[in-house]
């Protein structure tokens, strides 16, 4: 069973959207998977052999071990019957506490296709009588992280705490190299992705911060959670 199940359209989504909570998360020796919907290949520098590694390497820089590429298309990547039930096998395999995925706005049409698929086949991983592989696995809580194509704005449902692991996460972005290079003149990436990662980190009087949003209200037992207790 994994604690938290991070979820990307594409390697690197993961790592630009929350890759300071994975980190933060291992080190508190928590069990965390990253799945990766498509390998992102075709782009301009890249290959599917290089994405892969990539994406291995990028994964322990993070300290993740379980990581695992499906074979969906990027760019055409849908809601279909099909892919729900593939994806909600893997879910019923790993059986996560906690899934987070892509924001549900997007301009980027995988992402919001990322967002749609992992909300249906959460349902789907609970269905009984059905023909996908393993035990029904209801989802306790999904959550969304930011990894966006729009200059937006957003109003989070929290923001997670990343201090001390800002470095980890550009160390994880950095590693795709095929993608942020001098030929797409695209480098200025890494410092917008700190400089986000130090606003919402001073929205919550901390070094650094990685925002999520919830559709659901946040179950509290304690008012404990808000005082940092």
């Amino acid at each position: 069973m994994l604690d938290l199940l991070a979820v990307g359209a594409h390697p690197d989504d993961v790592e630009i959207g929350m890759g300071g909570s994975l980190a933060t998360l291992v080190a508190r020796g928590q069990q965390v998977g990253i799945l990766d919907l498509t390998d992102g290949e075709p782009t301009p520098t890249g290959s599917p052999e290089a994405r892969l590694e990539e994406s291995r390497q990028a994964a322990a820089v993070l300290g993740v071990s379980w990581r695992e590429t499906l074979e969906l298309p990027n760019r055409y990547l849908q809601d279909s019957i099909e892919n729900r039930k593939r994806i909600a096998a893997v879910l019923r395999r790993v059986r996560p506490r906690l899934v987070a995925v892509p924001y549900w706005i997007d301009a980027h049409p995988d992402h919001v296709a990322a967002c749609q698929l992992m909300e249906a086949a959460a349902f789907y991983t609970k269905l009984t009588k059905s023909d996908i592989p393993g035990e029904p696995a209801p989802i306790p809580r999904m959550v969304h992280y930011f990894c966006n194509h729009y200059r937006l704005h957003p109003h989070p449902s929290f923001v997670l705490d990343i201090s001390g692991q800002l470095e980890a996460k550009l160390q994880a972005v950095r590693v795709y190299r095929s993608q942020f290079n001098e030929e797409r003149r695209n480098l200025g990436i890494f410092e917008r992705v700190a400089a986000h990662a130090r606003y919402w980190g001073g929205l919550i009087g901390a070094e650094a911060g990685e925002v999520f949003f919830s559709r659901e209200p946040l179950r509290l037992t304690s008012f404990d959670s808000l005082c940092g207790l």
